[in-house]
């Protein structure tokens, strides 16, 4: 107990890490709550929350539903191949290592400023087989070999928007060449009102692969406020059920919808391809208040 107490002490006494990377100005925020615990900021944007003791925590909302998502891929315990499109602080690859022992990770992280601070700031442990790359997330993609993945997640933001070439079928078809059978994808995805781009995300999913949920926070799917939304996707039948039970026992809880609701949401929304592809809307100043 002592050794909690001094680094609660500790932490109340830690600075903020201020450092330039390629993305803009990252800053790791102490807890004040959590012994050994940052946020990861970029322009002011939240990117990620790491607890070093206990990196099964997941603070963010968008976060512990990719968690959920994660549980869920195959047996608990039983190791994965995951792959990560976008490393931020790295907070899911670690969830990933910390619940499922022995699994083997790749993480895709353009901003290699960004990786050398994370691995200086925040290490990894050094029993987690997580590989790093410091590459394009479509270019690290394509180096993952076929079939290898049970997991792949897209959780990429360049000045807090989705890159437009990691919106289209074309990304998607080297998404699913990467999964195993019965593979599961996921994606953080960001929009507001009117929902123009979740809409579009959806249609682009449902050309490719036959099961789709989403999980969001109803005031986001009524198109009331600017907010994260997890699109979930698979060639097998995803477990819906349990993913509604737990997005609705978050602390915040979120609503899944799948199947005929899901299609209808999307508007007559068309598929996104590389040609027509745009970066995902910038969200409102408001957004991180």
């Amino acid at each position: 107990m002592g050794k909690s107490r001094s680094g609660r002490r500790r932490q109340a006494d830690a600075e903020a890490v201020v450092e330039s990377v390629d993305g803009g100005l990252a800053e790791l925020i102490p807890d004040r709550e959590r012994a050994r615990a940052w946020s990861l900021v970029i322009d002011g944007a939240p990117q990620s929350h790491v607890d070093l003791d206990d990196p099964a925590y997941l603070s963010f909302e968008y976060q512990r539903r990719l968690g959920h998502v994660i549980d869920l891929v195959a047996p608990p315990g039983r190791p994965v191949h995951a792959v990560h499109l976008g490393g931020g602080a790295l907070t899911l690859a670690r969830y990933v290592a910390a619940t499922r022992p022995r699994s083997t990770q790749q993480a895709v992280e353009r901003d290699a400023a960004l990786v050398q601070l994370v691995r200086r700031e925040l290490p990894l442990d050094p029993n987690a087989r997580i590989r790093v790359r410091s590459v394009d997330a479509r270019e690290g993609l394509a180096k993952v070999p076929d079939g290898w993945a049970d997991l792949v997640i897209t959780d990429v933001f360049s000045g807090a928007r989705t890159p437009a070439h990691l919106t289209s079928t074309e990304f998607l078809d080297d998404v699913r060449r990467a999964l195993k059978p019965g593979g599961v994808y996921a994606a953080n995805l960001a929009d507001g009102p009117p929902l123009t781009h979740l809409r579009g995300q959806i249609a682009t999913a449902a050309a490719r692969f036959e099961q789709l949920a989403l999980i969001a926070d109803p005031a986001v799917l009524r198109g009331k406020r600017f907010g994260n939304a997890v699109l979930v996707a698979s060639d097998h039948p995803l477990p819906v059920a349990e993913l509604t039970r737990r997005a609705a026992s978050d602390p915040h809880p979120g609503r899944v919808e799948h199947g005929r609701t899901l299609t209808d949401f999307t508007g007559g929304a068309v598929p996104v391809t590389d040609l027509a592809a745009v970066a995902s809307p910038a969200p409102p100043a408001s957004a991180f208040r």
